[in-house]
Formats: structure tokens, sequence, C-alpha cells
């Protein structure tokens, strides 16, 4: 009689007190950044090939069950619309990037449930677009050059629009005739135009900082709605992974890529209210196996130097990713063209996508993800 008070009690405080029996919170990681967060691994046919290849299948053994691409339950994902249990896809349409790995990684430690939010675009700045909140606007001077920028591609667009007209009727018609059939100069598009432009320019700065916070919060605060089997035990943000660098190579972002990546990373801190958040930062490696040089070595510098500030002691470390470069992809890319059917089977992009290589972008989330912990254990 006891024991069948003791388990009628049970069921009866499970179904009225749920949050009594509360899991441990879920586990939070935030990825962001450019194109290659997002991911550039080709699934079809590149992985699909290498899952049963001779010398790649036991590399990817862990990925599927009789060719099977497994989902892990215990991992969930939400990357800007698209979620679900972590498994091979999550990438850009069609391919895979470094959250395949580092979930597989980080998971793989954790008892609890594991949550990536990942928020990434690409061919985006952190001088720009993800500029951050202490960063401030650039000068009247920087903004200037922007706006007249947007003054010479708007005539640029009227002139190749006007060539295109031309060469309809004459297939010899040249760009200079375009130009001089042109009503408006560029200095006259940009007087008509200068203040929204302006507009336009401020308002861009930081637009996908901001577009990143509100996403985190977003998915923050509905995980019932975007994960039905959420139970309500709440979460904890326990890192994040910064992997860009390519679009701050211009407009003299280079310079100023350590200042807005220390501010990045302040701003994160408190606009999630985690003062000490672990940061794991990839340091750009297009260069693969040569050595950097121009702007990219002076962006790959800047976020090596976060490693040597005092405050980001013990909780910030970047990573060298050209370590990971897939050097069987990198000798076949020359001749690519003309040996496309061999190509498919080892990469699937350019060299500042890293190939597209399934081997370097899985290579990369492992680092990140194993970075990651030891931050977390220090």
């Amino acid at each position: 009689m006891r024991l069948l008070s003791q388990t009628l009690y049970f069921v009866l405080f499970t179904i009225f007190y749920p949050q009594g029996f509360a899991k441990a919170p879920i586990q939070v990681f935030i990825l962001a950044g450019q194109s290659n967060m997002e991911g550039k691994g080709g699934i079809d046919p590149l992985l699909n090939h290498q899952i049963l290849a001779s010398d790649t299948k036991d590399f990817f053994a862990h990925l599927h069950r009789d060719g099977e691409y497994i989902e892990r339950d215990d991992i969930w994902i939400d990357y800007l619309g698209r979620r679900g249990n972590l498994t091979v896809g999550y990438g850009s349409p069609g391919k895979i990037g470094p959250e395949l790995e580092f979930g597989n990684t980080v998971g793989d430690e954790f008892t609890e449930q594991v949550l990536l939010i990942k928020t990434a675009w690409g061919g985006k700045s952190i001088g720009r677009d993800f500029r951050p909140p202490s960063s401030g606007i650039p000068s009247n001077e920087k903004i200037d050059e922007f706006v007249m920028s947007m003054a010479k591609r708007d005539h640029n667009n009227r002139v190749k629009q006007k060539w295109n007209q031309l060469k309809k009727e004459d297939p010899k018609a040249s760009r200079k005739e375009a130009e001089a059939q042109v009503e408006k100069s560029i200095d006259q598009i940009w007087k008509e135009n200068s203040d929204q432009y302006r507009k336009e320019v401020i308002e861009s700065h930081g637009y996908y900082y901001r577009l990143m916070i509100r996403e985190v919060q977003d998915c923050l605060s509905t995980l019932k709605a975007r994960f039905p089997s959420y139970q309500g035990q709440g979460y904890e943000i326990s890192g994040f992974v910064w992997f860009q660098g390519w679009n701050d190579m211009y407009n003299g972002f280079e310079e100023e890529y350590a200042n807005n990546m220390e501010n990045f990373i302040k701003d994160v801190r408190e606009d999630l209210g985690k003062p000490n958040l672990p940061f794991v930062i990839g340091i750009m490696g297009q260069n693969g196996f040569k050595q950097a040089a121009g702007n990219m070595a002076v962006v790959k510098a800047a976020q090596a130097s976060m490693n040597e500030v005092n405050e980001f002691k013990g909780n910030v470390i970047a990573i060298p990713t050209d370590v990971y470069w897939d050097k069987k992809a990198d000798e076949a890319f020359p001749t690519w063209r003309d040996n496309f059917e061999e190509w498919k089977k080892i990469g699937s992009d350019r060299p500042y996508h890293y190939l597209g290589s399934t081997i370097f972008f899985s290579r990369v989330g492992r680092g990140f993800g194993e970075t990651m912990l030891k931050l977390i254990k220090k």
C-alpha cells in the first residue's frame, strides 16, 4: 500500500508540477560570422562520395549509419529559420559548415541538451555590417567615401542598362557611347541622393550586429515554439564562436579590426548579460599553406592579438585555421576545370571558401569545439 501511494504521488506530482523534475539547463553556443561560418563544404556529390571512399570513409564514419546521415536529438540547431536536430545540411543550402563537428565535439562532452544558434551572413565585415555599438559611427570623411561610392554604383548601373539597350541595336556599341547617353553624371546623382545615401550608410553600420543579437534573443525567448521537446529547463549561454575576416581586408577596415574585435566581444557580453562569456575566434586562413600577405596578414594579426588582451586572458582564444587546410583539395584545385569529375570528389568551391572542402570544415569545427571545451573547463 505504501509503495502504491508513493507511486501515485510521483505520477500526480509529475503531471501537476513537471518543473519539479526539470532537467539541467540547456547549454547554448552561438556561432557567428560571414560565409565560411555559413559553411561551404559540399554534400552532393562531395560528402556523399567521401563517406564511402576508401581514403576518407573512416574520417566521416561517425556521421552516418549505412549511408543515412545521423540526427542527434541531444543537439539542437537554430539557423535563421532552419532548425531541428543537428545533422548534415546546416551550412549554406546543400552544404556543411563548422557547426556540424563543433556540435558533435561539444555535444559528446555534455550530458545536458545542447543548442547551437547560428547567425551568419555572407560578405559581411566587422568594420561595417557587424560593427559593435562601442565602435560608434565612422568619421564624416569615411561616411562621405561610402556615399560617393553609392553614387558611382548607381551611375554605373545606369551606364550598364543603357549599354545593354544599345547593344541590342548595334552589337559593337561601346561603353563610352553608353556613358555619353546617360542623362545624369555622378555628381548630379550624388547631389540628388546624398541625404538618402548618408542615411542608408549610417543605418547599415552595425545592422548585422543588431540582427545577430535580436536573433539570439528571439530564439531563447521562443524555445518551446522552435523546439517542441523543450521542457522548460531554462538555458545557459555557454560560449561564442566567431569565424570571419575576408570583407575587412577592404575599405581600410583592416586597420581598425583589432579595436572592432575587442569592442565586439565586450558588447556581445554586455548585451547577452554574460561578462565572461567564453569566445573562440577562428583566425582567417584562406592563405592555406602559403604565408599570408598584405591586408590578409593585417587582419590575421589583429584577430590573433585578442590572445594578448589582459581582460581576455582565460576566456578568449583565437586559433589559426590555415592549419586545417585540405592538402588534397589544394593540390587538385589548380587544374579543377580540366578534371572536373575528379574535382567533385575532392572539393566544391574557391580558396576564399576553403576550397569547399568538407574535410576542412569538419576539422575547423572540431578545432573550435575542442578550444571551447578548454575555455569552459578553465
